[in-house]
């Protein structure tokens, strides 16, 4: 299907066109960094000579990346040097290099390193930036003559205008141009810029940043920012999603049946609205001959829709899971009101994307604090927060490192008196054994359970100390009686765990350079910013031995899957992701920890739909049943890698194709849509 045009104004009916290597005005600017509406960090961007030092800093959760920036800036605002060195958001060493001399560009970063001839015009994509490089971006791209540039590594930027506003603050007006950046990722970019061409306002995938002495005017920011976001996922969904107005039969297809763990024979499945409405043999013939939309599925696999138990979701993030075949995700923390107004586009049918079913994050106030959600300063607060979530149909609380846990029990208890169930990390200074007795139902990450065998009691996993700790356990002994004595505990109480397996491998596991296991199967095909930051180191690692016990400290946690799985803990299978691709990893992990591959495909599909309490409806394909799903080519009980290659998804009574969303994202498609045609 045709994706509507990109409109790209001139650059010289947009903003001043300016040249740096003859025009290099001298510029201070400054932003606030914010999450929630909270201060977390801060930039400092100094420019003159025709070079720009930029100083970052965040701390948020915890963690947060702090280094510094040098630019050195050639004809048309693009870069002849550019480099980073601090810290990452997990304390790895960034040390990025560019370089252009005599037309070579030469770089080196995390992910990777080398050189190219003929690089003049051609603009470099940072591997570790700030909020600043999105102006370095924008400046170059409006100096283009059709504001687009091909970039460095590989790629190319295209800017487009999409709003004007003037934000008014203590007598003060500030027109300003809001412009859209695509390309460097699946999810667009969005920068503001004054007419002085000085930078206002960034956002990206995560934080706001917006001119310091303006953070008042950020709530209104916000909202703009979502009014953009969500009118381009509108069009998408319109160009995206497939609505027939006849009866749908996907023919000669094997159904996976999760109740058996088994593939049907050759069957047709007729879908009319979102639900299924008749399944029969390929060969039965329709006695009523009826016209309907047949979608071939050449002997492939209808497979339910898969659940990603710990997501956390965007916009942009939607497609991506409907691509893999999510169908169902359990959001596990985010901006409430942002996660609220997505969950309704999507139900409605607006936007696409999975069922969300959402749980209410609960931090307490700390120098290490997250902003997700709700940071209560008081009890009180915290006990305020689950009635507002209860009110607005979260199905779970979930609480945070932050949290103190003398407050477990008594917001526990009001959540279950109000029918929701309690979830979590397990805050400071406590273990998974006492959250267990407060009122957990469940557990948030391996590694959440595993620190109650690992840390000493004043250790603080209010810091990344949470994840830096777990190179301990290389030298954990699974059968040790606190090991065991814990799964006891989760079996009388019926304690689930949600593993994020997918996660740890990634922080653990990874290596500057490398392309990671967690993303191998697709790196490829990824856009190249993206691509490129997943090929890092995250940890700060200090020595060979520790890097190897990073490594056996993961097959540690490969091994507690298998243990808890024997024991017959519930496992849910999530990701801390906001995309498909590591809940496929997340599933092949469980099979590596000895599931078998039609068990790890029933539990992410009737399994979960069983937790959820949505079952009736949802998790397997039968008469009556909505019509979540996805076709695949191979048989998925016998290698569960197969689920990575959907060429159709059914949801919410639209069609979609993975090929067209992954073009819309600046992804390399994997297969190609199968043959839908009108019969008779």
């Amino acid at each position: 299907m045709k994706i509507f045009p990109v409109l790209v104004l001139l650059a010289s009916a947009m903003m001043p066109v300016s040249v740096r290597a003859t025009d290099c005005p001298r510029l201070t600017e400054e932003l606030s960094i914010l999450d929630n509406g909270e201060t977390v960090g801060s930039l400092l961007a100094e420019t003159g000579d025709c070079r720009s030092s930029v100083t970052y800093n965040v701390s948020n959760n915890g963690r947060g990346p702090n280094h510094a920036e040098d630019i050195v800036y050639g004809p048309h605002d693009i870069p002849t040097r550019y480099s980073v060195a601090g810290k990452s958001a997990f304390g790895g060493e960034v040390d990025e290099l560019y370089e252009l001399n005599a037309g070579r560009a030469v770089w080196r970063s995390q992910a990777d390193h080398g050189q190219t001839d003929n690089a003049v015009g051609r603009l470099y994509l940072v591997n570790d930036s700030s909020p600043f490089g999105l102006a370095v971006y924008a400046r170059a791209l409006l100096a283009s003559p059709n504001g687009t540039l091909p970039t460095v590594p590989d790629g190319e930027l295209r800017i487009t205008k999409v709003d004007t506003k003037t934000f008014s603050l203590n007598g003060r007006d500030l027109p300003v141009t809001f412009f859209r950046i695509d390309g460097r990722d699946y999810a667009p970019d969005y920068v503001v810029i004054d007419e002085e061409n000085e930078l206002f306002a960034t956002q990206s995938q995560s934080a706001i940043a917006i001119r310091k002495g303006w953070e008042a005017a950020a709530a209104d920011l916000k909202e703009d920012f979502q009014r953009l976001i969500f009118a381009r996922a509108r069009q998408l969904q319109d160009s995206l999603g497939h609505k027939s107005d006849l009866p749908v039969r996907i023919r000669n297809v094997r159904i996976f049946k999760p109740a058996f763990g088994t593939l049907s024979d050759l069957s047709d499945v007729t879908i009319e609205g979102d639900s299924i409405t008749d399944i029969r043999p390929t060969e039965s013939a329709d006695s009523a001959a009826r016209k309907v939309r047949v979608v071939e599925g050449s002997g492939g696999v209808l497979v339910p829709g898969l659940h990603d138990m710990h997501s956390h979701n965007s916009v942009y993030s939607g497609l991506l899971y409907l691509a893999s075949g999510v169908t169902t995700v359990r959001d596990m923390g985010n901006d409430n009101a942002i996660l609220l107004q997505m969950a309704g586009a999507i139900r409605a049918g607006e936007i696409a994307g999975p069922d969300i079913v959402y749980n209410g994050f609960i931090e307490g106030r700390s120098l290490y604090s997250a902003r997700s959600g709700v940071v209560a300063d008081t009890l009180d607060e915290a006990l305020d927060a689950v009635r507002w979530y209860r009110k607005h149909d979260y199905w779970q609380i979930k609480i945070y490192n932050s949290f103190p846990p003398d407050w477990v029990k008594p917001v526990a208890g009001l959540a279950h008196s109000l029918g929701m169930g309690v979830t979590g990390h397990t805050p400071a200074f406590t273990t998974p054994d006492k959250m267990i007795d407060a009122g957990y139902d469940e557990i948030a990450h391996l590694n959440q359970l595993m620190l109650g065998w690992l840390l000493k009691p004043e250790e603080d996993t209010r810091t990344t100390l949470r994840l830096t700790a777990l190179q301990r356990a290389a030298d954990l002994d699974l059968s040790s009686d606190p090991v065991l004595k814990t799964i006891r505990h989760m079996q009388r109480k019926h304690i689930a765990l949600d593993t994020t397996a997918v996660i740890l491998e990634q922080l653990m596991v990874s290596r500057a350079g490398v392309d990671p296991h967690s993303f191998a199967e697709v790196i490829d095909h990824l856009p190249v910013s993206y691509r490129r930051d997943t090929r890092r180191t995250y940890m700060a690692i200090a020595s060979v031995e520790e890097d190897a016990r990073y490594k056996k400290a993961f097959e540690t946690f490969i091994g507690l899957i298998r243990l808890l799985h024997t024991n017959g803990i519930t496992l849910l299978p999530g990701t801390d992701h906001g995309e498909g691709f590591a809940l496929d990893r997340e599933l092949e992990l469980y099979v590596q920890a000895g599931m078998s591959p039609a068990e790890v495909l029933t539990t992410a599909t009737l399994g979960m739909a069983h937790y959820l309490g949505r079952d009736r409806d949802f998790g397997s394909i039968e008469i009556g049943k909505r019509a979540d799903m996805m076709l695949i080519q191979h048989d998925p009980t016998r290698d569960i890698s197969a689920i990575r290659r959907p060429s159709m998804v059914f949801k919410g009574g639209y069609m979609y194709f993975p090929s067209e969303i992954y073009r819309a994202l600046n992804i390399k498609p994997f297969t190609e849509p199968p043959t839908v045609a009108d019969w008779p």
